[in-house]
């Protein structure tokens, strides 16, 4: 509960310091400060939590009537997710500067985004859900929109305002339908939704679909992904960083307990439809980014792959999904947020502006080059660790194993795109006429570094995150 409160209150704190800050760089110190407070507050919940899981370092008591839940698989995931924001701010808090004059109304939305994300990861209801999804979802309209100089932005903003809108609506009709169609009663509580060991009733099968549909649309997965593209190109590249990770996790983590908490018991019964999900997605990611030019596009055709992988975690649903999902989180975060405040240095955003990086810049080259390897899942990187969490909770649920050799397939398929840019890098010549201007500071250089070894870190001990699910 303290994440959500200071988020939000924090966010209103932004929003009306607006008309105060007179130096463009002051709401960058002010986020911040308030999101270092935020995870403080967080993990003090996290700590303080019994043996049963019953929540003792709420510093707000709220009479929350069962409507969100608190335990160490969501806490945990909040402070990765606020962790990860926290390094986005400080690699690139000077780019969100640069993308209009509001700046102070950015960051207050990226806080209205973060409680919707805690919301969305603790919800115990329907309507928890639905109100977790939306606080998380209409401030990323407008953050889409922002960089009001560019068409391309403005047609991103447009286009997931109406996408997200029709989503929406399926998501409302799947929980009516699930409401109404409930043998124990109306309610909207996920735990009681009565489906005993039969087959499902038509109604709880219809809202589920709806449900489903509305869901892999927000993580965007096939065969809804097709906004995805163009909204991440769009959008000015600090907050495609930001959508491509945090948010894009915290729809997994709602999935997952939706999932697990609500239609657990017939899992078999939707279990082979995930799995063609996941299927059509691996494949319809990594084969698409193969064909990219752009750096900034590949990366947004392979966050759909990755999001193929991530759906694993809600095709297995065991401890190792569990476990797996949330070094995923901060796997593919720490890289996906290196790597593009790597790419937002970067006049060109081709494959060829990579062309002798390690000549001109070797430290960006390094950096770079690491969480290139973690997103392709090479040994030692903490995206290798993920991914074989992933396979062994697929393995581990003993149905459907020719998935497992799909996704190491697929992962294959990724390492060429991937590697392309690698190679780039090291062993092509920059022959660009375009002046490269590097805005790099060595403050920008250490952070990179330390990501780096962060994620070298979780790659050879993963321990150091999964251990505080068994807390």
């Amino acid at each position: 509960m303290n994440a959500i409160i200071i988020t939000a209150v924090w966010g209103i704190v932004m929003m009306l310091g607006g008309a105060f800050f007179k130096k463009k760089s002051t709401p960058k110190y002010w986020a911040i400060g308030g999101l270092i407070l935020a995870i403080v507050a967080n993990c003090y919940e996290l700590l303080k939590l019994d043996i049963n899981g019953v929540e003792q370092g709420n510093l707000f008591p709220v009479a929350l009537k069962d409507m969100l839940t608190f335990n160490s698989f969501n806490l945990t995931f909040i402070t990765i997710a606020f962790v990860c924001t926290l390094l986005l701010f400080l690699l690139n808090g000077r780019d969100i500067e640069k993308v209009g004059n509001n700046v102070s109304e950015y960051f207050a939305l990226i806080f209205f985004v973060l409680c919707g994300v805690a919301i969305a990861a603790t919800f115990n209801t329907l309507l928890t859900l639905f109100l977790g999804i939306e606080i998380l979802s209409i401030p990323l309209y407008i953050l889409t929109g922002s960089d009001k100089r560019n068409l391309k932005s403005n047609e991103a903003a447009l286009k997931y305002f109406l996408m997200g809108s029709f989503s929406t609506g399926i998501l409302l009709m799947g929980i009516a339908f699930i409401y109404g169609g409930n043998s124990a009663g109306p309610t909207f509580y996920i735990n009681n939704i009565s489906l005993g060991i039969g087959k499902m009733p038509v109604m709880i099968a219809i809202g589920l679909v709806f449900l489903l549909i509305a869901l892999t649309f927000k993580v965007s997965a096939a065969p809804f992904h097709f906004w995805a593209p163009d909204v991440y190109d769009g959008a000015p590249t600090v907050f495609t960083s930001f959508m491509a990770t945090i948010v894009k996790a915290a729809g997994f983590i709602a999935f997952i307990r939706l999932f697990e908490n609500a239609f657990g018991t017939v899992q078999q019964q939707w279990q082979i439809l995930i799995a063609i999900i996941t299927a059509v997605t691996l494949l319809i990611g990594n084969l698409t980014a193969v064909f990219q030019q752009s750096v900034k596009r590949m990366l947004a055709y392979s966050s759909i792959a990755q999001a193929g992988f991530m759906l694993l975690a809600i095709f297995a649903l065991n401890q190792f999904a569990k476990e797996g999902i949330i070094l995923y989180t901060a796997a593919y975060s720490l890289a996906t947020i290196g790597l593009f405040a790597v790419l937002i240095k970067m006049n060109d955003y081709t494959i060829d502006g990579f062309n002798g990086l390690a000549k001109q810049q070797p430290i960006l080259a390094f950096t770079a080059t690491i969480f290139l390897l973690s997103l392709t899942g090479i040994p030692l990187t903490a995206g290798f660790q993920a991914k074989l969490f992933m396979l062994i909770a697929a393995l581990n649920d003993g149905h459907q194993n020719w998935l497992v050799i799909f996704a190491v397939l697929s992962a294959a398929i990724s390492a060429y795109y991937y590697f392309k840019v690698i190679q780039a890098i090291y062993f092509k010549e920059n022959t660009s006429s375009i002046n490269q201007q590097w805005d790099v500071t060595p403050a920008f250089k250490t952070l990179l570094i330390i990501t780096a070894v962060l994620i070298v870190a979780l790659g050879i001990w993963p321990s150091i995150i999964t251990d505080w699910l068994h807390y």
